[in-house]
């Protein structure tokens, strides 16, 4: 595409034969091939997009030959047209140092080819180019100066910081737009497809606008523009901004109910609806995000920019206010929580991004944890990370950044103490399980616990504690061996809408009878262990005869765990058992979360670029209630933007709703449609569907679709 600009002329003398005429009359940006060459065609076909440290060309158009002696010169301006903090670059006329800008023109006929090589370090941002024709006396004669592109980080070039040499692995964490969320609980895994949409129509744009109202930009335009060439810089202040704590953030955190003057977090199926809505409500934060939402949305502009991010959840993470790596709890004797500013999410979601460390010592290079969720400050925001992965498992604490935080959250050790007059505790629960994300190689689970962590329970998992805090605690207390009373909690994969059973099991392991008195004990809690509300509890005394398994039932009904059951559908059972002779109480517990129900999607026929296409989507109410203000979001990276379906009246318990969408493709290649159902009673229903889109007139017989459920994985 040739695009065409104004330019400024400056008279010149007499002895100048071109001065009736402009030289330059054209400049083409080559954006279709320069893009295609530098992994940014599917952000757009038309502006030119480039990276980092990888030459590009232009072409000028001429309307004669450079006279003798002339020559020309580049100059790049970063920051607000014409300001007086712009950085200006002069690009040199052969190759210097590596960390220079510089050019090379080939000229022929009525053309001029320029090349322009970037440093691997160069700051990434919109460029506006000034091409300027020279006098031999060093005056300009002419100025173009309206040519505007924009340059990225580049994980493909072996010497900028993000490189990742793996193909596989940067067409999954750059350039894949189609997600996968793990969440439930360490024991039932499950998972929500979401839409990354980093290469939709304004992401990019966005990204920077986000970046140009953060803190330091707003109070150092120029210093935070020269900062932007650093990943770690700019992972760190889009932690910042991706949640509006204390500045103009992208998302505005909630944890309880009512969502009513926002959009519920569940709600959420990508990213760009929540950039966009930011954007254009004049950088005014949205509502509402939560851990997974933060996360998908940084994986999204981190992704954009060119840094490889892939999103992680961790089951049972710690979040330890006071750093002494213990979460304790307190109960009291009817198994209620105590007020404690220490809390274990069942998962929290951040991201990783790929990157060498030069601000830190060797052995720092790699994954990084960076986490957008608000919850501590650091360096008096609320932000979080980049902090090697590596350092949390080798318990370094000292790096920077926040490396003391992420550390408990996968390593701090939990106590609960029964609040009693001998003073008695019992350690139930471990901390950082599962830590798990998308593989490379499909939809499916990759569990990266070990790049983390030591194996539970080894020596050096132990070791590593220590050298990162203070020795592991060994309360006094606190029995060595198991006592010859044990608990389990078994149960099955219940759906959310049905009655189901929990049993405990008393093992008695002693060598006589035991009376004991069990108390069970079922709550509704959040994610993140909010309490909600006490669906059922029984106390019974149980004789468990010695070497024998005692199993005790106790069935939740829907009606009774509804009417206080969170938008995450997670039942939390405890038992508790106090047996005379026992040296102290035994108490387990487990999560039971609740399955929703499957969505079913069909795209029939085969999909083609920019023709209209039907997808049907159905789905049956599970619930013996009926559902009110049903409502289907449909989104899809390439395919269309979010829509909004409408459920007319009410859906019956066993009815079937079908709907129909007629939308047109975008963008060709593998496409994830996402849909999300909710309604007054029955909330945070996904499913997803695989469409490939293809090229109008190249289609060829070929399995089109696939429809995948989100569920165990």
């Amino acid at each position: 595409m040739t695009s065409h600009f104004f330019f400024f002329y400056h008279q010149s003398t007499n002895t100048q034969s071109h001065t009736c005429r402009p030289l330059i009359i054209d400049l083409d940006v080559r954006s279709r091939e320069n893009n295609s060459a530098h992994h940014t065609r599917e952000i757009d076909g038309e502006r030119l997009i480039v990276r980092r440290g990888q030459p590009f060309s232009i072409t000028l158009q001429c309307s004669d030959s450079l006279p003798p002696k002339h020559h020309l010169e580049l100059v790049l301006h970063l920051g607000e047209w014409k300001m007086p903090d712009d950085v200006v670059i002069k690009l040199q006329k052969e190759r210097g140092a590596g960390d220079k800008w510089w050019f090379h023109q080939q000229g022929a006929q009525d053309e001029i080819l320029l090349t322009l090589h970037s440093p691997t370090d160069a700051i990434i941002g919109q460029y506006r180019l000034a091409v300027l024709v020279m006098s031999p006396d060093g005056r300009i004669l002419e100025k173009m100066d309206k040519t505007r592109f924009h340059l990225l980080f580049n994980p493909w070039c072996k010497d900028d910081v993000v490189y990742l040499p793996d193909e596989s692995q940067l067409q999954e964490y750059v350039m894949n737009e189609d997600g996968t969320i793990y969440m439930g609980s360490w024991d039932y895994i499950r998972s929500i497809p979401w839409n990354y949409g980093q290469f939709d129509d304004d992401v990019m744009d966005i990204c920077f606008e986000v970046l140009d109202n953060s803190k330091e930009a707003l109070r150092n335009s120029k210093m935070d523009t020269e900062r932007r060439s650093d990943p770690v810089y700019v992972g760190r202040m889009i932690t910042a901004m991706v949640n509006s704590n204390g500045d103009r953030g992208v998302l505005t955190g909630r944890w309880t109910e009512p969502y009513s003057d926002g959009v519920a977090p569940y709600r959420w199926t990508g990213s760009v609806p929540i950039l966009r809505q930011w954007s254009k409500a004049g950088v005014r934060a949205v509502k509402y995000g939560q851990c997974w939402v933060f996360a998908g949305v940084a994986c999204t502009m981190l992704r954009c920019l060119g840094i490889p991010t892939r999103l992680i959840t961790n089951y049972s993470s710690a979040h330890d206010v006071d750093g002494n790596l213990s979460l304790d709890f307190l109960l009291d004797e009817n198994l209620r929580s105590i007020d404690s500013r220490d809390s274990s999410w069942n998962f929290h979601c951040w991201v990783e991004s790929w990157m060498k460390r030069d601000d830190l010592p060797k052995g720092n290079d790699g994954w990084q944890v960076l986490d957008p969720t608000p919850q501590e400050l650091s360096d008096g925001e609320f932000c979080c990370g980049p902090c090697p992965v590596t350092a949390i498992k080798e318990g370094n604490l000292a790096v920077k950044y926040d490396a003391p935080f992420v550390f408990a959250e996968v390593n701090a050790d939990i106590t609960y103490w029964m609040v009693q007059k001998n003073g008695q505790r019992k350690k139930v629960n471990s901390v950082g399980r599962n830590i798990s994300t998308k593989s490379v190689f499909g939809d499916h689970r990759e569990d990266v616990t070990l790049h983390y962590k030591y194996p539970e329970g080894s020596r050096k998992e132990r070791e590593v504690f220590e050298k990162a805090g203070q020795p592991f605690p060994k309360p006094t207390n606190e029995s060595t061996e198991p006592g010859q009373m044990q608990l389990s909690i078994k149960h099955a994969q219940p759906v959310f809408g049905t009655d189901f059973d929990v049993v405990v099991e008393v093992k008695n392991e002693g060598g006589r009878d035991a009376v004991a008195q069990l108390t069970m004990l079922a709550t509704a809690v959040t994610y993140n262990s909010l309490h909600r509300g006490e669906c059922e509890r029984q106390t019974t005394t149980v004789t468990v005869p010695a070497h024998t398994v005692h199993k005790e039932m106790l069935r939740l009904q829907y009606d009774e765990y509804a009417r206080c059951a969170s938008e995450h559908h997670l039942i939390r059972m405890k038992a508790f058992l106090e047996a005379p002779g026992e040296n102290e109480p035994v108490m387990t517990m487990a999560d039971i979360p609740l399955s929703t129900p499957e969505l079913h999607i069909q795209v029939p026929g085969k999909v083609v670029a920019c023709q209209q296409v039907m997808a049907y989507i159905s789905f049956t109410n599970p619930l013996p209630v009926p559902l009110k203000d049903g409502v289907f979001t449909v989104e899809g990276a390439g395919l269309l933007y979010a829509t909004d379906i409408h459920v007319k009246g009410h859906i019956a318990p066993g009815q079937k709703v079908s709907v129909k969408l007629t939308f047109s493709p975008m963008r060709v290649g593998v496409r994830k449609l996402l849909v999300d159902f909710d309604s007054d009673t029955l909330k945070d229903v996904k499913g997803v569907a695989t469409v490939v889109v293809r090229k109008k007139n190249h289609w060829k017989p070929l399995f089109y679709m696939t429809n995948t459920l989100y569920g165990l994985k």
